[in-house]
């Protein structure tokens, strides 16, 4: 029998110390889906364990681009913690990460409890602002190589996450273009409308992912809808920044 915790403190530790590690499915630990959210929600533990707390869920996966990049078909979800969260406008240490990238997302306020299967509208009535968001993902394989379980119990690849100003979730945003610039220049251009075609079914899709592990979206969480297009890698010096039609923009600066 595979012992998760032993597994989850080695995904923890690589991730504390940004170390990449072998695949789990190549190193004598092939999990399978369940194990993996059970080495996940370990693996978090430790980190609540030592003080940080839970602020939300992210989902992955949610448009055809990340799919077709990554080589993977199922939605994914992992946690976020407080210590995860830059500032709008801060600086991003590239000495934390072993090789982060990002993605151009949509971000959901919740301002009630959201838990099972719901539909679009239900989903909706619980969010309280909607916002522009840039997620860093960061998988702790090496050259960002991995199977299913293997990014399920590395937090599906979620480092860190950047949110902009909120808006009132009346604003539709089911279509809405997205521009990723580094140093001001495009290098990924989408629309919230790859993000399953509606970034509400992300939320709908996290309150149903989430209860299957016996947890509810809480009141007052963040839920990262999922990358619009493909993920760009970082490199020191560089201005990101994320531009959605009539939401304006945020973004950071990585370290030179």
């Amino acid at each position: 029998m595979t012992d998760l915790a032993a597994v989850a403190e080695i995904v923890d530790t690589a991730a504390r110390n940004a170390n990449a590690i072998e695949q789990l499915s190549l190193s004598g630990h092939d999990l399978n889906l369940d194990e993996a959210y059970a080495v996940q929600a370990l693996s978090i533990g430790r980190r609540l364990a030592r003080g940080e707390r839970m602020v939300g869920v992210k989902m992955g996966f949610t448009s055809r681009a990340k799919m077709v990049q990554m080589g993977l078909n199922e939605m994914i979800w992992g946690r976020l913690t407080d210590a995860m969260r830059l500032e709008d406008g801060g600086v991003l240490d590239m000495a934390a990460y072993v090789h982060p990238r990002v993605e151009p997302e949509l971000a959901f306020l919740l301002k009630k409890p959201l838990a099972g299967r719901v539909t679009l509208a239900e989903a909706m009535s619980s969010v309280e602002a909607v916002a522009p968001a840039i997620e860093v993902i960061d998988s702790r394989y090496r050259n960002f190589k991995f199977n299913l379980p293997d990014v399920v119990a590395d937090n599906s690849s979620s480092s860190s996450f950047v949110v902009g100003e909120w808006h009132s979730p009346d604003v539709d945003f089911s279509n809405l273009g997205m521009i990723l610039s580094f140093d001001g220049r495009p290098v990924q251009i989408g629309s919230s409308a790859a993000i399953l075609g509606h970034p509400a079914r992300a939320l709908a899709g996290a309150s149903h992912l989430v209860a299957e592990a016996g947890l509810e979206l809480k009141r007052g969480w963040i839920v990262m809808a999922g990358g619009a297009t493909a993920a760009e890698a970082l490199s020191p010096g560089i201005a990101v920044k994320h531009t959605v039609q009539g939401m304006g923009s945020v973004g950071f600066t990585v370290k030179g």
